[in-house]
């Protein structure tokens, strides 16, 4: 499988220099600097293409070419704007990109509300408490209805057993500073949104009053239209990705649960199946996250793997583990509940299938493309300005981990 990393363009402080000394084949970015809702030009892709081929190294996978709130939700210039998006597909599949990573979640992209929890061997990784996100949700944001969701918060079979997630976030907000409350609102709003989603940026003044008006786009709207207009969006982008060859690949929901009020349609078999069958074309495909599924404790995610593999055009290997209360963090690479050796297993098997059957105009020749996702902070990584949950080191240990195992299989 082809090995890649998310690197965030020119200002990344990892260097592409650096990511081809320890083995990455392909990268995969975005355009970071053009505004969300506009074309991305082909001189513009071509600018940065080129950067990244003067270095030997390719442009795998666009991550991610994002798809605007007002598409999502269904507003009245969705249909400019999916004609804005379906110009950016052209315009990369022009300069030899292929393969598009995105996302469907309405306003927040993925979800922490730790990004430095302390591991018992000194290093650190991401982590989600129930509490405190309730905390943040019914204090801090005081969404209307917040309380009455969390109060009837239930967990999955297995895990929370007994848990009263709303009367943990009112015995926190006793112990609760401002300086705590700042944290929250970073971790779970600027530092993991401001270089994924564009709906946010470090320095944003109000950014709880922006995150309400964005909220109130969704009132109404529930799974069915959430939906009902991805499937829109897809159809209309059908004919473009034919035409140019282009992949589309969703990313599941971040975590797996529905938080906020807001719909999430991208979390189990189930959910993925719909819109697989509601838009069948194999250019409408899937970003198997292993992580992300496996922050649901209803999720089998080997099984989901064998399942889906052959409408996976891209994958992110990591894995979560899940405490018996509910909450989750990311765990190593051959931790926690993904099972990445037999992921491993079943994509590499996969990959070999289509280079069988692959046909001589097939850019990508068959190969898979995969990334290791987020890395734990490790040996002063967290001294060196990296995006949450993109470390170097932890990062370049997990890809090693994972190069490992693909050796041996």
């Amino acid at each position: 499988m082809e090995k890649t990393w998310r690197w965030f363009g020119k200002k990344d402080k990892i260097t592409l220099e650096m990511l081809r000394q320890i083995g990455v084949e392909g990268i995969v970015t975005a355009l970071h600097d053009v505004p969300l809702g506009q074309v991305w030009t082909r001189e513009q892709i071509r600018d940065l293409r080129e950067f990244i081929e003067a270095r030997g190294l390719r442009w795998s996978v666009v991550e991610s070419l994002p798809v605007t709130e007002t598409i999502k939700y269904g507003g009245p210039d969705r249909d400019e704007q999916i004609e804005t998006y379906k110009q950016s597909l052209r315009n990369l599949a022009a300069e030899g990109i292929h393969t598009v990573c995105y996302n469907f979640m309405p306003v927040l992209d993925w979800a922490r509300t730790d990004l430095m929890h302390p591991n018992d061997d000194g290093t650190y990784n991401l982590y989600f408490s129930y509490s405190e996100f309730a905390y943040f949700d019914t204090y801090i944001l005081k969404r209307v209805g917040a309380r009455e969701e969390w109060a009837a918060f239930r967990f999955p079979d297995g895990v929370g057993e007994g848990r009263n997630v709303l009367a943990e976030a009112d015995e926190l907000a006793r112990t609760m500073t401002p300086e705590k409350d700042h944290l929250l609102v970073e971790n779970i709003v600027i530092k993991t949104q401001g270089f994924v989603s564009g709906n946010f940026k470090e320095g944003d003044e109000h950014p709880l009053e922006l995150f309400h008006q964005l909220l109130d786009k969704y009132k109404g709207i529930g799974k069915e239209q959430l939906r009902a207009n991805m499937k829109y969006f897809l159809e209309a982008i059908m004919p473009v990705c034919e035409e140019c060859g282009i992949n589309m690949c969703v990313h599941p929901d971040d975590p797996p649960i529905e938080i906020l009020g807001l719909p999430r349609i991208v979390r189990t078999s189930e959910d993925i199946r719909w819109f697989l069958n509601a838009v069948p074309n194999p250019h409408n495909g899937l970003t198997f996250c292993a992580g992300s599924l496996s922050a649901g404790a209803y999720n089998d995610v080997v099984a989901m793997a064998r399942e889906f593999a052959p409408r996976t055009h891209f994958v992110h290997l990591r894995s979560c583990h899940i405490f018996p209360n509910g909450d989750f963090t990311e765990a190593s690479h051959l931790g926690g509940r993904a099972n990445v050796v037999e992921l491993c297993r079943i994509f590499s098997a996969e990959e070999t299938r289509r280079q069988a059957t692959s046909l001589p105009n097939d850019s990508s020749q068959g190969l898979l493309p995969f990334r290791v996702d987020h890395g734990k902070t490790m040996l002063g990584d967290e001294t060196r300005g990296y995006n949450a949950g993109y470390s170097f080191l932890g990062r370049m240990f997990a890809m090693a981990q994972v190069q490992g195992v693909m050796a041996a299989i």
